[in-house]
């Protein structure tokens, strides 16, 4: 399989998750709150291919997500949110091998790293109703929608990246 098709095939994967994300899931949102599919494929990706290959593909669902409508924040704070998450949870997969509760984990310390990330940045940049006492209550439902939907996409997505070219050794 060439890398053209591979990057057409995440590309693919990308939209159809963030697409899922703005419409179909926005139906379920708790306190303004999504699950963050694309952020699970972040960190599929990263479970499988390591940190730089993660943090690519966490740039690009970011920079989907932040242009996808209803989008109403500045761009780049989402994609800015996966770089970081894709990478850290590349590396530490770099360290060895991740079990069930390893990956309950990475999944839970990732949501939090991201949309802390996301919601400091918004506090950076003064984002209209951006504050402190907001970003303190998104955080556990975002934590808990990304936990919940773990056992359903992880194990697909990281099918899919495996598929798509094994793992390298680091």
């Amino acid at each position: 399989m060439t890398t053209a098709v591979r990057a057409a095939i995440v590309a693919v994967l990308i939209v159809v998750t963030v697409t899922l994300q703005v419409s179909i899931f926005s139906h379920f949102s708790i306190s303004g709150v999504v699950p963050d599919l694309a952020l699970l494929v972040v960190i599929a990706a990263a479970l499988v291919r390591g940190p730089s290959y993660a943090a690519l593909v966490g740039f690009f669902a970011g920079l989907v997500l932040d242009l996808a409508p209803p989008a109403d924040h500045t761009a780049g704070r989402w994609a800015l949110s996966f770089v970081i998450v894709g990478y850290l949870t590349g590396m530490v997969r770099a360290d060895g091998e991740t079990t069930i509760p390893g990956t309950v984990f990475l999944v839970a310390s990732g949501a939090f790293i991201g949309t802390s990330i996301f919601a400091l940045t918004g506090l950076v940049l003064r984002e209209p109703g951006v504050d402190v006492g907001g970003a303190l209550q998104v955080l556990p439902v975002a934590v808990g929608y990304d936990l919940l939907l773990m056992p359903l996409v992880i194990p697909l997505v990281l099918l899919l990246f495996r598929r798509l070219e094994p793992a390298e050794r680091w």
